[in-house]
């Protein structure tokens, strides 16, 4: 298992900072959100143990929120020192495929698609959105 604060990192070093395609602290928790639930549904187990809080502008995982909130709504930059080979292969793999699908969408299209879906809608606000509640969405959403 990973901290979320790899998982962001692998994320902020597939972000394209010469396209002008650098990610803000909000689409990265709406990347986090989603691969944690890909990987809840496609393995059964979480990919990293923090966890994700139902805010007001959809899930965040606080400790990687307050980690880059000093940029505010800004582009966060790439890290310089991260290893994306400490990510496994295999979840490298699914980070890829949910960075391919959800990183094209902008941060508040990808805000406003979470208010949509169930872990988010059922859950109180700033409460934890469960494991099982993402699981169980997203397998929905894998087997369509």
């Amino acid at each position: 298992m990973y901290s979320a604060a790899q998982i962001a990192n692998y994320f902020l070093c597939l972000s394209d900072d010469e396209a002008g395609d650098l990610l803000t602290n909000l689409k990265l928790q709406k990347l986090l959100y989603y691969a944690q639930g890909v990987t809840l549904a496609i393995t059964g187990l979480p990919l990293f143990d923090e966890r994700i809080k139902a805010w007001e502008h959809g899930p965040v995982v606080p400790q990687v929120w307050h980690e880059f909130r000093d940029y505010g709504g800004g582009p966060i930059p790439i890290p310089v020192d991260f290893d994306v080979e400490a990510i496994d292969e295999k979840d490298r793999e699914i980070l890829d495929e949910v960075y391919d699908v959800y990183g094209q969408f902008s941060a508040w299209k990808l805000r406003n698609m979470t208010h949509a879906e169930a872990p988010w809608l059922n859950a109180d606000r700033n409460d934890e959105i469960s494991h099982g509640s993402m699981r169980s969405y997203f397998e929905t959403q894998l087997d369509s």
